[in-house]
């Protein structure tokens, strides 16, 4: 069999598949985060024994000869490491805001759009360039005491093989220290940052990924690979290769990710370019935060479970009856397809009269619009594959078809899992038909009637941002 290690924000799954991709069995465990005044965190010995704990009852679950195995992860947030890649302090996660000063700060002096005209990466407060800048400034003796600042998986890499030094991906690297072009940090970033004498922490890349033996979780000698990070091996789990397709993960956060070969660093700074082990095919990429977590928080809040979701879709018609939603409930505002560290959600057309219904189908209806947003920002103009959390609910993904005015290909499963399984192979030379790896589970038709309507309801949704813009950055 075939493993593939998914380290989630919130939950850990180890996935077994077949020569044919067929999904053998999924293990998962919750792990915490620890939110308070913006600090968001996350222990790494908890994240580590969890990738354990999967691991042993998958093996225990499937005791077949583990042929590969492929591992990815969360991106982004600090992750500080010593020799043997044991935790220095708890890591910073993608979600923490603290650096927003900084990044407002270089928003201000030039330095953030400078920084994207070099390597492609539009910073936000998660991302490890304000985070270092912050720890540097406040926090200097973790900084002194690591051995490097690595990410999520390239921990769990080190633990699991016993590597003697810290290493990432290109896919990693992406944001904000790589230069697309030669693959390789670039020291002026770092200059610009104010992080020369933290250039030390900065991980070696592994440019094709880095492969090892593991020594702990899998069965002694199992050939695993570290990478690439989530969002690229969605990208490979669901057949995204091919310049001008495109996939949106529908997760806590949206995703929209656009296959290229072109490099274009002009226009308005936002999203990355993930580079990929395909030496000059890269990923544009806008990773919003807004995603499931704003329709949860609607949900909690008027008392609404997922499984009523459906058929209160079914109960108002598009347009909620005037109940618009600009859905940026996160704390840290706006990453993707533009930078706003201060934008919060608004709703609007609220009356006595409201349903539930009609703030479910509102909440549904603008976080549509913000992939919309962000595909077209991405430079969609191919096929759309689809995969998440968000595609259990049939009657969302029809409500996104018909906003999105595209059909979308359905890729279900342990997509990240498949898709770092897929890397490893490549990486090892095993043959494995990607394409029926990559076979949609269903395709969504967006209705025309439908699709009309939202396209204007997809510009009056722009109007409507561009105002809630301008007072956020007053």
């Amino acid at each position: 069999m075939y493993v593939g290690i998914d380290v989630g924000t919130s939950v850990v799954k180890a996935a077994a598949f077949d020569s044919g991709g067929r999904q053998l069995a999924v293990e998962s465990r919750p792990v915490e985060l620890s939110l308070r005044g913006g600090f968001v965190e996350q222990d790494m010995d908890e994240v580590y024994g969890a990738v354990v704990d999967v691991l042993g009852k998958l093996a225990g679950r499937v005791p077949e000869p583990v042929e590969l195995a492929g591992l990815t992860g969360q991106g982004d947030g600090v992750w500080l490491v010593d020799k043997e890649g044991r935790p220095v302090r708890s890591a910073l996660s993608w979600m923490d805001g603290r650096a927003h000063q900084l990044l407002d700060q270089w928003l201000a002096d030039g330095t953030f759009e400078t920084v994207f005209r070099r390597t492609g990466g539009a910073m936000f407060p998660g991302s490890p360039g304000p985070l270092l800048a912050w720890l540097d400034r406040y926090d200097p003796k973790s900084l002194d005491a690591a051995a490097a600042a690595v990410y999520c998986k390239d921990m769990v890499f080190q633990r699991l093989t016993g590597a003697g030094r810290a290493t990432t991906d290109v896919s990693d690297a992406s944001m904000p220290f790589l230069d697309p072009r030669t693959r390789s940090y670039d020291n002026r970033v770092v200059e610009l940052l104010g992080l020369t004498r933290r250039r030390r922490l900065l991980p070696p890349v592994g440019d094709p990924i880095t492969t090892g033996e593991a020594r702990e979780g899998l069965p002694s000698g199992t050939r695993i690979s570290n990478g690439p990070y989530d969002l690229p091996a969605c990208a490979l789990g669901a057949g995204v290769t091919e310049p001008g397709d495109g996939l949106l993960i529908v997760g806590t956060c949206l995703a929209a990710l656009v296959a290229t070969t072109e490099l274009d660093l002009s226009g308005e700074p936002a999203g990355l370019y993930i580079s990929t082990d395909r030496h000059g095919h890269r990923l544009r990429a806008m990773p919003a935060m807004v995603g499931t977590a704003a329709l949860d928080w609607v949900l909690s809040t008027t008392g609404v479970t997922h499984a009523e979701v459906d058929e209160l879709l079914a109960a108002t018609p598009p347009g909620a009856h005037g109940v618009r939603v600009l859905p940026y409930f996160a704390p840290s505002g706006e990453r993707a397809p533009f930078v706003e560290p201060h934008l919060r959600a608004e709703l609007s057309g609220v009356s006595l009269e409201t349903t539930k219904a009609d703030l479910i189908r509102a909440t549904c209806e603008g976080i549509g619009y913000a992939a919309r947003h962000c595909l077209e920002a991405a430079g969609l103009t191919g096929a759309l594959a689809v995969c998440g959390g968000g595609t259990r609910s049939s009657a969302w993904m029809q409500l996104l078809a018909d906003v999105l005015g595209r059909p979308l290909r359905v890729v279900e499963g342990e997509v990240g899992a498949r898709g770092a399984v897929l890397a490893a192979a490549e990486r090892y030379g095993v043959s494995l038909d990607a394409g029926v790896w990559t076979e949609p589970t269903a395709i969504v038709e967006p209705d025309p009637g439908r699709s009309a309507y939202y396209a204007k309801g997809f510009q009056e949704h722009v109007a409507r941002l561009d105002v809630a813009r301008g007072a956020a950055g007053r």
